[in-house]
């Protein structure tokens, strides 16, 4: 009955003209249905309104002859949060970019400086590390200048990374705070433990418990890259049945990713909601400042000076340049992985694909212009180490997914089907690719044709759409449920 209905919905539909826009003649493949075919996609009000075999007429009209059709792509991890990292981030066919690792100190005023300036759609989590430091007595004065600054939340969160909470007090200001900015539309907690060691393990633990008391996922930088910091996660998200996603698997666990995906796929097997993401580079990308750094970092990270690269200049360090640059501050691109472990966490599949893109600068690390073409050039066409619907789904039904329970909204993202939100990624597959290098810094990615968000393009015949910015914000359901 359901199949009937639709196909007389999309007769009827073909009827009925103009749509807004038509995308036209395109193969359009949905993870979520597993559609792969030539259909044209109707578009009105921003919703998608049909999807039929038969030819629809449009207002606007965009051919999508011999290319493909999918839902908009939705990046869990986008540190780059302003319009330049947007543009490169449409580019390589993303519609939703979401800062869920660190979050933001201040969810209000983060969605508030966003609207109306946004190519694409936009969200965070709130920031367990900024927020622990703005709740220690020893920054009590900075406290009120830090929540009227735009200062990221790695630049507050440095401030008081050597510190433990040690008053009860400022575990109460802490949970309040954090609560705070679930009321503003924060779709999680993101706890970045790594950046912080001052954080005991009990601190980390009442933040998962307060998770679990607000009915919201913990998004994590584990505590090392070491398999014990992914059995710490896991074990507190055991305990207090949080819905656990653990980011850039590949980066967190280096030569364990083998033992740590059966870990994940374990826990998975026994009914928690345990999630993880990957980047298709063999590269990292960090702050130099950062507590990542602090003494004995070449044992535990397993590289030396000359696996560092400094992006504004190109060099590899060595001990003095590392000196110089660490009292400087500033990202800097980690050499560090190997192929075989990209190829790994690509193949599993429960890894979602996610940038770890960072702010924009024009030579920063490539995934942040790069990451989603990189998958289905390199990874699809030519090592085929994962199909192309596979691919697809990695980008978008499973991110979607993931934030369903805590930001409804999404049920409407991630999927090419009537009454969803007309994202949509229309890109040649026998031509996408990364183009964005180490070397050269970054650039568009080649193939990605147009790209629609809430159904205005933002980029049409590759290129940009000037003065689109249909960006709408993305809020966790927290309020509304309490």
């Amino acid at each position: 009955m359901k199949l009937f209905v639709g196909v007389l919905f999309a007769v009827v539909a073909a009827a009925q003209a103009p749509f807004d826009i038509v995308i036209a003649g395109g193969r359009v493949m949905d993870p979520e249905s597993g559609l792969d075919a030539v259909r044209h996609v109707g578009i009105n009000g921003g919703k998608i309104a049909a999807i039929s075999a038969a030819p629809l007429a449009g207002r606007v009209v965009l051919d999508a002859k011999g290319r493909v059709v999918a839902p908009g792509f939705i990046d869990l991890h986008a540190h780059g949060q302003s319009a330049e990292a947007n543009e490169f981030q449409a580019h390589d066919g993303v519609t939703t970019a979401l800062e869920l690792e660190v979050g933001v100190p201040e969810t209000g005023r983060f969605l508030r400086s966003r609207e109306g300036k946004a190519l694409l759609n936009y969200g965070t989590t709130a920031s367990h590390g900024a927020v622990r430091t703005m709740s220690m007595r020893e920054f009590a004065k900075e406290r009120a200048a830090w929540q009227k600054s735009d200062d990221f939340s790695f630049e507050i969160m440095n401030k008081g990374r050597y510190s433990p909470l040690r008053e009860a007090e400022e575990y109460t200001l802490l949970g309040a705070s954090l609560e705070r900015g679930l009321r503003e539309g924060a779709v999680g907690l993101g706890v970045a433990a790594q950046y912080y060691p001052g954080a005991t393990r009990e601190e980390v633990f009442r933040v998962y418990q307060m998770a679990q008391r607000w009915k919201v996922p913990v998004f994590t930088h584990v505590r090392s890259m070491t398999p014990d910091a992914m059995q710490e996660a896991i074990a507190n998200a055991a305990v207090t049945g949080v819905a656990l996603h653990i980011v850039h698997v590949n980066s967190m666990s280096l030569g364990a990713l083998p033992f740590v995906l059966d870990l994940i796929e374990s826990a998975r097997k026994q009914g928690m909601d345990v999630t993880t993401e990957a980047y298709p580079y063999t590269a990292a990308s960090t702050f130099i400042e950062s507590a990542m750094f602090d003494d004995g970092w070449q044992e535990r990270l397993g590289i030396s000076y000359e696996d560092l690269q400094w992006p504004p200049t190109g060099e590899r360090m060595n001990a003095e340049t590392f000196a110089k640059y660490r009292k400087q501050g500033g990202f800097v691109i980690m050499h560090m992985m190997k192929p075989e472990w990209i190829r790994r966490a690509m193949a599993s599949p429960f890894v979602m694909i996610a940038s770890d893109g960072v702010p924009f600068s024009a030579r920063a690390h490539p995934r942040s212009a790069g990451t989603f073409s990189r998958v289905l050039g390199l990874y699809v066409r030519e090592e085929k180490i994962l199909s192309l619907m596979d691919a697809l789904a990695k980008m978008t039904i499973m991110p979607a997914k993931r934030l369903e329970a805590i930001a409804p909204r999404m049920k409407d993202k991630g999927r090419l089907r009537v009454g969803a939100d007309a994202d949509v990624t229309v890109f040649d597959a026998a031509t996408v690719r990364d183009r964005a290098t180490f070397e050269g810094g970054l650039q568009f990615s080649a193939g990605i044709f147009h790209v629609l968000v809430n159904g205005v393009a933002v980029v049409r015949d590759g290129k940009t759409v000037s003065g689109a910015f249909p960006g709408q914000a993305l809020k966790g359901n927290f309020a509304a449920g309490r």
